[in-house]
């Protein structure tokens, strides 16, 4: 998800510096009472905000404008002329990010297409009409699911590098849904699996996330281990018997 450019954030946290009081000349400069601490801090900030969105800094340029506030002296541009430069910045800070965003989609979907190219040819690894990929690691004895069923499941996801970006085990407790409200590559993988198997899942973005997210235009693996069906309530009306009996 594009950020938001903190133009306006960055032009607060000038103020701030400005009441905080007189900035200390840099040389020799000593962070030993709260007004250095704070103008020190919130420079760092903005200088380090500023270079993650590629803004070229002038630093004895910054530090004038304050200067120049904190006096209340003629300013070297006049306001009207400030306000416009400062739009523009934004303009073409909002551009360059959409930009960056354009071109990272293009390649999560170009890397996500080479990596299932790759994955079709595993042995073991099916592709269902949709373009989903599926791999049984173990088929599962139980039930089968159908998309209106409640499921039990443990589970790891990753992208296709490897990151992983979520985990039931992790958590230490396995996910109760139905599998109608997930993902649509949840919804048919898990209908392919019986109770008590395993199946790890290659789903393309038009059956992820598609273009909403962080994980938008991202090609997901997950390694799914169906616990049990309907099971989620079973063991909630379970666990609320018990605690009526204690």
């Amino acid at each position: 998800m594009m950020r938001t450019p903190r133009i306006a954030t960055l032009a607060g946290a000038a103020l701030l510096v400005i009441s905080a009081g007189p900035l200390p000349a840099a040389d020799g400069l000593k962070l030993d009472n709260e007004t250095a601490r704070i103008n020190y801090s919130l420079g760092y900030q903005i200088g380090g905000d500023f270079k993650r969105q590629g803004v070229e800094m002038d630093a004895a340029a910054v530090v004038k404008g304050i200067e120049d506030a904190l006096s209340g002296a003629e300013p070297l541009m006049p306001p009207q002329e400030m306000t416009a430069t400062l739009r523009e910045l934004k303009h073409k800070v909002v551009e360059e990010q959409r930009t960056r965003q354009r071109n990272a989609e293009l390649q999560y979907v170009a890397e996500g297409k080479k990596f299932m190219e790759q994955n079709a040819a595993k042995p073991g690894v099916k592709t269902t009409a949709s373009g989903l990929q599926y791999t049984i690691i173990e088929a599962g004895t139980g039930k089968q699911p159908k998309a209106t069923d409640e499921v039990t499941v443990n589970y790891r996801g990753t992208l296709t590098n490897g990151n992983e970006f979520d985990s039931s085990y992790q958590r230490g407790e396995p996910a109760t849904f139905r599998l109608d409200g997930v993902i649509k590559g949840w919804t048919e993988g898990l209908q392919l699996v019986k109770e008590g198997g395993k199946i790890q899942l290659v789903i393309p973005p038009e059956l992820a996330y598609g273009n909403r997210g962080p994980l938008a235009h991202r090609t997901l693996v997950f390694d799914v281990e169906l616990i049990s069906v309907n099971g989620g309530k079973q063991a909630a009306t379970t666990q609320g018997e018990k605690a009526r009996d204690k």
